[in-house]
């Protein structure tokens, strides 16, 4: 496993730097690199014996496979457990997002208090994220994952009693999704960082992908199941086998084999690590950025369970087929962008800024959409260019962390993605039942879409490059070049050459 911001750390292929980040042109060589080294590299063949190749990866961790398949981490006997298991409780999720939701806006017939219940499942995330990812690097990850694991099943469980029962009221939903998110402080960044430890550094891409495809094709059943079982029996049953599907992941976890896991060392107790894991990410743009702009859109583009419920019975007068209809969809776009990145060798920022700006623009003309087909068909792009944008973001990161911090950097990703909710999720509910469901859906796609715009800039800055604007045979209209050449070339040829 990579040590350092080498080539297995670095958000897009480049050449191995064993002596930590260079800077060009004051510029930190990641970002360089993930604009331009990757053009300018000569080819490889793909090796060939991929798994051959892949093994020899993990022990010279500076040499990366020039491709990998959709599916290689599925070849992985630890990780084709995981995923197995995660599939079935990802499932049982889904169902249960898909039936609180409903259970919230029956119980209240308000948006804002759908927002505030998925505000208190990610506060924890907000208040003691951090704390989560030095945890996570302390401990063994399989270990503390079984913990997790059993303890959201048994929220399901309590929340499927209650519901059942009759006694459910909004004040239980709110305290468990309170709890639940207690929870998730823990389970999340031991699960993202998890993924590294069962496929090796050179895989951690393809797993990451996989991941999400996963997440999202659970999300083309799920919301189904539970529209059906709110239907006809009620949302009591989506609980109860939510809490009945952790039963896979935890037999997953059994039955790996902990010799084949790539563990990485443990950090030992001690004072000042939180900090330490700050002034990490602080101190390196291309980890700090992307998690600025993830931060961004998963607090004010991603509260989707306010706005699908408000343009279901507000605006198209629907009930919760019609709901689960909208999120299967979107699932669809989503598991589309998942298997579209897997298949992907690099992580560039230029893609992650991209999809970002264009989730932005999406969001917004399905906001505006006059009839209910268009809004329904423009669910897909939006989730698939979330989900590259996501993909992408969560990968480089990733990458570029030092195995030995990587715990800490994605509690801090996955803090500013989800914990952010608690501020965006009321403010976008309390802006959706004031002004109507499609200035919501609007204002959250104009905050996504600048803040993708501003932090490309940043990006492209830091990188040595500027946007260069016109329209020439072969060029797009917006394009990054090189400062200094570009200045160089408008001198000499009164032209701006092409970005490299």
């Amino acid at each position: 496993m990579s040590t350092g911001h080498g080539a297995d750390s670095a958000p897009a292929p480049s050449a191995p730097d064993d002596n930590g980040p260079r800077r060009e042109n004051g510029a930190p060589a990641q970002l360089r690199d993930s604009e331009r080294a990757a053009e300018a590299a000569p080819a490889q063949s793909p090796p060939k014996n991929p798994q051959k190749a892949g093994k020899n990866s993990a022990k010279n961790p500076g040499k990366l496979p020039a491709k990998t398949s959709m599916f290689s981490s599925l070849k992985i006997r630890n990780y084709r457990l995981f995923a197995m298991g995660q599939a079935v409780s990802n499932t049982g999720t889904w169902m249960q997002r898909i039936a609180q939701d409903w259970l919230v806006h029956s119980l209240t017939g308000s948006s804002t208090a759908v927002g505030v219940t998925t505000a208190l499942q990610f506060l924890p995330m907000l208040l003691f994220g951090l704390y989560g990812g030095v945890i996570a690097d302390r401990c063994s990850k399989r270990k503390l994952l079984f913990a997790t694991q059993s303890a959201m099943g048994l929220t399901g469980l309590v929340l499927a009693a209650l519901t059942l029962s009759g006694n459910v009221q909004v004040a239980h939903v709110y305290a468990l999704a309170f709890v639940l998110g207690l929870v998730t402080v823990l389970d999340n960044p031991t699960r993202q960082t998890f993924v590294s430890e069962m496929v090796g550094p050179t895989q951690i891409r393809n797993a990451v992908s996989l991941n999400s495809a996963n997440f999202q094709s659970a999300r083309l059943v799920g919301p189904a199941v539970a529209g059906v079982l709110i239907s006809a029996v009620g949302g009591g049953w989506a609980f109860l086998l939510n809490g009945l599907s952790f039963a896979a992941p935890l037999i997953g976890l059994l039955m790996m084999r902990t010799s084949e896991l790539h563990t990485s060392e443990r950090v030992e107790r001690g004072k000042g690590q939180l900090r330490e894991g700050l002034r990490y990410v602080g101190g390196h743009p291309e980890l700090m950025w992307p998690i600025v702009l993830v931060g961004f859109i998963g607090t004010f583009g991603f509260n989707f369970p306010i706005w699908l419920t408000a343009f279901t019975s507000d605006v198209f007068d629907a009930g919760p087929g019609t709901y689960a209809l909208l999120n299967f969809l979107m699932a669809a776009g989503s598991v589309a962008g998942a298997l579209l990145a897997a298949r992907r060798g690099h992580s560039r920022m230029r893609l992650m800024t991209g999809a970002a700006a264009l989730f932005g623009v999406v969001e917004m003309v399905a906001a505006l959409s006059p009839s209910f087909w268009l809004f329904a068909a423009l669910m897909a792009p939006i989730g698939l260019v979330g989900l590259t944008f996501n993909v992408t973001a969560n990968s480089s990161v990733q990458l570029a962390s030092d195995p030995a911090m990587r715990g800490r950097v994605m509690s801090l990703f996955m803090m500013v993605f989800v914990g952010g909710t608690p501020i965006g999720g009321p403010v976008m509910g309390w802006i959706t039942d004031a002004w109507g469901a499609r200035v919501g859906f609007l204002a959250g796609g104009l905050v996504s879409a600048a803040a993708a715009l501003g932090v490309g800039l940043v990006l492209a800055r830091l990188a040595g490059l500027r946007p260069a604007f016109g329209l020439g045979k072969g060029r797009p209209l917006v394009r990054f070049v090189p400062r200094a050449t570009a200045t160089a070339g408008a001198g000499a040829e009164g032209r701006v050459p092409e970005a490299a």
